[in-house]
This record gives C-alpha cells, structure tokens and sequence, in this order.
C-alpha cells in the first residue's frame, strides 16, 4: 500500500501572526525522529480553513523540504470549490509531494454523484495519488463506501481514503468493496486500533503531534501481529486521545505543543486559546502520559 503507518496531521506553527518557519522545520524533524511513517501539512490540524492560498502553498513547500524524502508527504489540497481543489493539488504535485489529502466538499452537502464527480475530475487532471478525507462530522457528508469503492475500481491515482466516520459498520463495508491494496487510514485516533483490526493501514493522527513514539509504538506492535501490546498501548494512549478533543481540534493539540515547549500558543481566530479550566484538564492528562512533569 502507498500510505500505511502513522501520519501525523501535523500543526502550523504562528508566531506574530505568521507562520513560524524555524518552529515547524524543528517540528518535522522531531516527528522523523520519533519514528512516523509520514506527515500531512494543511489539514484541519494545521489550520487550512484560515491558510491564505501563499501561506498554503508555502506550508507544503517547508514541509516537503524539510522532510528531504524520509517520510512521505500527503498535502492537503481538498476544496469545497473543485477547481479549487485541482489547483493546489496540482501544486502539492508539483512540490513534490508524495500525495494529496482532499477533504469531502463542505458547506456544499453534494449527492454522492456529485461526490464522485468531485473526485473524478481532480483525479482526471492530476498524476499524484489521492486520499479522500471523509469526516461528516466537520462537512455535513458523508461518502459512502460505494462511491469510493467507484472511485478506487476506476481510477488507479484514487489510492486511499483517512475514514473519520466512527462507524465500524461503514468501514467493514467499505474495505470489502474496495480493492485490495487500497488504503483505508484512520481519520480518528479513538478508531485507530478497531479499524486496523478490520483491515485498515494506519492512522493520520493528531494525537502524534505531541506522542509520535508512542503512536509510532503501537502501529508497530499491530503491524507486528502483537495485538496484545497494541491493546495496551492503545488503552493507555485513550486518555490522550480524550484530551486532545475536549474543544475543536487543534486547539488542545497545539496548546499542548506550547506547553513541550516546541512552538508558540498561537492559532488564528475563530479558535481562541482554552479556558482555565480545560487547561489544567489538559495538563494533567499529558502529566499522567509522561509528556510533562508533575
């Protein structure tokens, strides 16, 4: 499969209200470092929503210059405007990206015709290999598994889909109707392990932002038919997962960042930085993970 392990859906550092380039370079080299398979700029994580399209652009050329081939690259390009979406995965492709991430059509709320006909003209107008994103819960859609199994079947660059459904019923369904080296990675770390076990490839994770070891540990266990270590590990990660999700993502994420000390505490309006309250919540879950003393 072109896409399997653990890829982060890595933050975009801001320091005085632009990108911190010297921070993110770090960032990246860090995640290697730790051990994951590949990186995903300009996804919900790093703030696309609110990426001017240079900033965008430029977001992906750092982080395919950083990572210097030693893990893939999937860039996010997906729009809700399909010419759009062509137009930065064009020029994921041409940055060098090893694929492109496109999130389902927000706002939109398309058939699942006009789903498949999003799909299919980007991937018509592009050599790189596509992932769709399908996350309802963020776009008010949900592509269901015999349109991406449509896709998959007809087009040879339509390699992959990050699956944040949650439901484990749609993803059986949908890795059965799928060829089989197509890549159906977790779009949710809560799902990470259930999903593997019913045949999907690996995560993009937020989680692995600020745990990419320990993340990176528990693909390998699975990977390495240790189901046993990768239960534990999975059981002991949860608490992680809970926090990094107790406001809109990637609030605490990056917050938690602040606090390792790798980046500023900066994100750009509509997010606003946590309250007190969730604060201290979220210190003490990354204390009891070992990420900050006591």
């Amino acid at each position: 499969m072109q896409f399997s392990g653990v890829f982060t859906a890595i933050i975009t550092p801001f320091k005085n209200g632009n990108i911190d380039e010297d921070a993110f370079r770090a960032l990246i080299d860090w995640e290697i470092e730790e051990g994951v398979s590949g990186l995903v700029p300009c996804g919900t994580t790093g703030e696309s929503a609110t990426l001017s399209h240079d900033e965008h652009k430029r977001v992906i050329e750092i982080c395919v210059d950083q990572v210097k081939g030693r893990v893939k690259v999937l860039a996010g390009s997906g729009s809700n405007n399909t010419i759009e979406a062509i137009n930065l995965t064009r020029f994921a492709q041409e940055a060098g990206a090893d694929g492109a991430l496109l999130i389902t059509p927000y706002y939109n709320k398309p058939t699942q015709e006009g789903l498949y006909h999003h799909y299919a003209t980007v991937a018509r107008a592009v050599d790189i290999p596509l992932v769709a994103y399908n996350v309802p819960g963020r776009t008010g859609c949900n592509m269901l598994p015999a349109t991406i199994a449509r896709l998959a079947h007809e087009f040879p660059n339509f390699v992959g889909v990050k699956e944040a459904t949650g439901n484990m019923v749609q993803c059986s369904e949908l890795i059965a109707a799928c060829p089989e080296d197509f890549c159906v990675l977790s779009g949710d770390d809560f799902t990470a392990f259930p999903l593997w076990a019913l045949g999907g490839c690996g995560v993009i994770s937020v989680t692995s932002n600020i745990a990419p070891r320990a993340m990176s540990d528990l693909w390998k266990a699975f990977e390495q038919g240790d189901f046993q270590k990768a239960r534990t590990l999975h059981h002991q990660l949860f608490p992680l997962h809970q926090a990094m999700f107790m406001v809109s993502n990637p609030i605490p994420v990056k917050t938690a960042l602040a606090l390792m000390g790798k980046v500023e505490e900066e994100m750009r309006l509509p997010l606003f930085p946590l309250s007190a309250a969730d604060r201290a919540k979220l210190v003490s879950a990354m204390q009891d993970a070992g990420l900050l003393a006591r």
